[in-house]
């Protein structure tokens, strides 16, 4: 009777970390096509244009140990509304930055936007972790990150219906998009205010002293690394390929922006069967599986990148306000396939990484949060490497990286070697 009722009182809760996770990506997302207005109506190089994208994620290297302290401090709930109202101001500094021209006040915009997006991670994470029974917490991780993924196909596919036939975009012409993201702020924080979130990790202050932290344990500091790389994988192939459908392959920015649609699209479809899975395979077995299959499918993109064969994808077109199937090289083809394998990376990673952390878990939810700044860093590298190169194939061996380390951890990186750590 018990174990019934708590399943129903955690219901509600759950579905509104399930909300958060689509307002991370969604807010996340929109600079994936802002870098590109960004990059024509201020001249700059494709690595200058992605600062914009590298300081949202820069504030998670600020911001990521302050969240974990936030939510042993007030709990969930407060620091989510805390959250809200953060990016509500982000957002509408972005849209000031529009009214002024500034790209410095866009940058300081999407800095304070991330310090938002870096709280709502550190507090739907470890919530959808312990809500509910510990056999299903891969399953809820992989169905909120399937709202994540839903999130951020609905940013690059707007912004290419906002823009796209555009020929000098300006930031001001991607207004509808910041009243959207503002509208899902105040929203959110009216009915999470009136939720009632349990508060796992609150406890009455003790006077016993801990004497390690998180860092104490060697499978959660690899777990550190390996989120830094998936997230900067993650971003790499959304943001540079749609760079590369538009600067390599002369694609309308439209068309451009629903294909990259279709990678996040595919990542929704991954999380979905994620969670389906969730309950039949283990963490590891997942992110051995869908790394292996990442490294496979990027490797064949770079090698098939001078080849003329081609496939076919569904695209929006701004023209027939419709989808239609748009005709593309093999090698983007396989680049779009990584979103499924990409989908259930971050509950594995996650999961592996906090497994056995015990009353670590809040404060390791904080500091695995400052290494989402690797979204900001590894697109930044890679631009730079297409920058130096004149190329786009071949900058690509900078996610076949950050994939193989995803590798490593996966078989051999995330075994817990510290059990002899008292976590109760």
């Amino acid at each position: 009777m018990d174990t019934n009722q708590n399943k129903q009182n955690y219901a509600l809760p759950i579905a509104m970390m399930f909300l958060l996770f689509f307002i991370i990506s969604f807010v996340t997302g929109l600079q994936n096509p802002m870098a590109g207005i960004l990059k024509d109506q201020f001249q700059l190089s494709g690595a200058m244009a992605q600062l914009a994208n590298g300081a949202v994620f820069l504030a998670y290297l600020f911001m990521g140990i302050p969240a974990g302290k936030m939510l042993e401090k007030i709990g969930y709930k407060k620091s989510a509304l805390v959250a809200l109202i953060t990016g509500f101001v982000g957002v509408l500094i972005l849209f000031f930055a529009g009214k002024v021209e500034s790209f410095p006040i866009y940058l300081f915009g999407a800095f304070v936007s991330g310090f938002s997006m870096c709280i709502l991670n550190a507090v739907v994470n470890p919530m959808l972790s312990v809500l509910g029974s510990e056999e299903g917490a891969n399953s809820r991780l992989n169905f909120g990150g399937a709202l994540n993924s839903l999130g951020g196909t609905l940013a690059p596919v707007l912004g290419g219906l906002v823009v796209g036939g555009i020929a000098q975009p300006q930031i001001s012409d991607a207004n509808p998009l910041l009243y959207l993201a503002m509208g899902i702020f105040a929203i959110v924080f009216l009915v999470l205010s009136m939720v009632q979130i349990p508060e796992p990790h609150i406890v009455a202050a003790s006077t016993e002293k801990n004497t390690h932290s998180p860092l104490s344990f060697r499978h959660f500091v690899l777990g550190m690394v390996a989120i830094f790389l998936y997230v900067g994988v993650e971003v790499s192939i959304s943001n540079t390929t749609l760079n590369y459908l538009k600067d390599g392959l002369g694609f309308d920015k439209g068309i451009a922006g629903s294909i990259v649609g279709t990678y996040w699209l595919l990542m929704l479809v991954g999380r979905l069967a994620g969670g389906a899975l969730g309950k039949k395979f283990s963490s590891k077995q997942m992110l051995t599986a869908v790394s292996t299959a990442a490294i496979a499918l990027v490797v064949l993109s770079i090698f098939t990148s001078s080849s003329t064969a081609m496939a076919s994808l569904p695209a929006f077109s701004s023209e027939t306000l419709s989808f239609v199937m748009t005709p593309v090289p093999l090698s983007i083809l396989f680049l779009i396939l990584c979103g499924l394998c990409l989908s259930v990376m971050w509950p594995g990673i996650f999961n592996l990484a906090t497994n056995g952390l015990g009353k670590y878990t809040a404060q390791g939810s904080g500091f695995f949060m400052t290494m989402v700044v690797g979204g900001g860093i590894l697109p930044f590298i890679q631009a730079y490497v297409v920058d130096v190169t004149g190329g786009f194939p071949a900058s690509y061996w900078v996610v076949v990286a950050g994939l193989g380390f995803i590798l490593f951890y996966a078989l051999v990186g995330s075994k817990n070697v510290n059990t002899d750590i008292k976590v109760d």
